[in-house]
């Protein structure tokens, strides 16, 4: 059982963080006076507000927290520690919460639907839905959301054709994940999306039992049947994969079409140069600031120095990936959105045994959308000023609500 942190004199005072919606894509200013003058920095979130963390945003830091053994998840299941949101939005039953060897065990199985094998059957599944996204938007004829028409549904239809959801029960579950993954929503709203969700989730894994496919939903009932995991980690398996993979993708796609557009010249270099569109999108991942807030944070099991500051054992500590990837030291001109930029590898898919599983799918979502849409309509351009694209309130992923354009 983790000790009770210890208080010192010299803790310093913390900064309050209101993580209040921010224009467009702008990066959040604490973050970027913490990263620059206390990159180790004691912090109080909107929740739980009279507890405190510690909150480190340099590259280096960023990756010894979240990979050092003495930084624990599993730490945080009879914790309350200041964040976000009021409830817990991660089931305690599955990854988010575990840490290896228990950690190890449960990736291992969910990873058997994220091998390049099963990538190369997405794909083009990817295009071919993606081609008809854009042949009803072309019909339906400017100016058109493209959340609506493409950001929306692609990735909900690509993380459903992972899990195996039948086409006919897709439409049932398309609001839940913005639904959960929302502090605007509340905590009535978001746990009745989560429930619905669940049982669907029992329900799928049922009728895959015995069944002999490669989806996830089979791989999990499997698992299941043979005693590798129980119900409750099953459903929770499954459940993150569909909610992070419909949300995040949505909006972290739309939010680079997004940037693409109002960044001309960038948008001319990456359409005369299409073979370099991996390495667009990778700079795009590490560019953009993807969410609000921070993630979940870890807890020391023991005392450990982080840069110049001793955390104490039972402290709660968070780490930011998105300041990580702005870390000076690491990448040169950090805010310059740079398609040629090589070297040192962005956190943007997390770090350390809770690295995304799901990025090797996340990039190619990305790299399907943009390998279509851009040369199809190319004069592609907002319907109106910037200023005017309608962005989401109180989410944990950044995106636009809507993504006027026109051709």
């Amino acid at each position: 059982m983790t000790a009770e942190p210890r208080t010192s004199p010299s803790t310093p005072a913390a900064h309050v963080w209101n993580v209040d919606d921010l224009p467009a894509l702008e990066f959040d200013p604490l973050l970027r006076e913490l990263l620059d003058n206390e990159p180790v920095a004691r912090i109080r979130l909107p929740f739980d507000g009279d507890r405190e963390a510690w909150l480190v945003t340099r590259y280096q830091d960023v990756r010894l927290v979240t990979s050092d053994p003495r930084f624990s998840r599993e730490a945080l299941v009879d914790r309350t520690v200041t964040g976000m949101a009021g409830h817990r939005i991660a089931s305690p039953a599955g990854l988010n919460f575990a840490d290896p060897p228990y950690h190890t065990r449960l990736r291992k199985i969910i990873t058997k639907a994220f091998t390049g094998q099963h990538m190369k059957r997405l794909r083009p599944l990817a295009q071919q839905r993606t081609g008809e996204l854009l042949d009803a938007m072309e019909q339906q004829g400017p100016p058109a959301d493209l959340m609506r028409h493409l950001h929306g549904p692609l990735p909900l239809a690509v993380v459903c054709d992972l899990l195996g959801v039948p086409l006919e029960d897709r439409e049932r579950l398309a609001s839940s994940p913005d639904l959960i993954l929302s502090t605007g929503a509340g905590a009535a709203t978001s746990n009745a999306a989560k429930e619905e969700v669940r049982s669907y989730i029992v329900g799928l894994l049922e009728e895959r039992r015995g069944s002999d496919t490669d989806d996830l939903a089979s791989v999990l009932a499997e698992a299941w049947d043979a005693g590798d995991i129980n119900e409750a980690e099953a459903v929770s398996l499954a459940t993150a994969v569909l909610v992070s993979g419909a949300h995040a993708v949505r909006n972290n796609s739309a939010n680079m079409v997004y940037m693409l557009l109002t960044h001309p010249e960038q948008l001319a270099a990456l359409r005369s140069s299409p073979e370099s569109l991996p390495q667009a999108v990778d700079e795009l991942l590490r560019h953009i600031p993807h969410r609000n807030g921070v993630g979940l944070p870890r807890v020391a099991t023991e005392d450990v120095r982080v840069g110049e500051v001793l955390i104490r054992a039972g402290e709660a500590v968070y780490a930011s990936y998105l300041t990580a990837n702005r870390d000076p030291a690491v990448f040169s001109e950090p805010d310059t959105l740079d398609f040629d930029r090589g070297g040192t590898a962005h956190l943007s898919f997390g770090h350390g045994p809770h690295h995304c599983m799901g990025a090797m799918l996340a990039r190619m979502e990305s790299e399907v959308m943009l390998a279509a849409l851009l040369p199809r309509f190319p004069r592609l351009r907002l319907a109106g000023p910037p200023e005017e694209t309608e962005w989401q309130s109180k989410g944990f992923i950044r995106g636009p609500q809507t993504l006027m354009v026109t051709w």
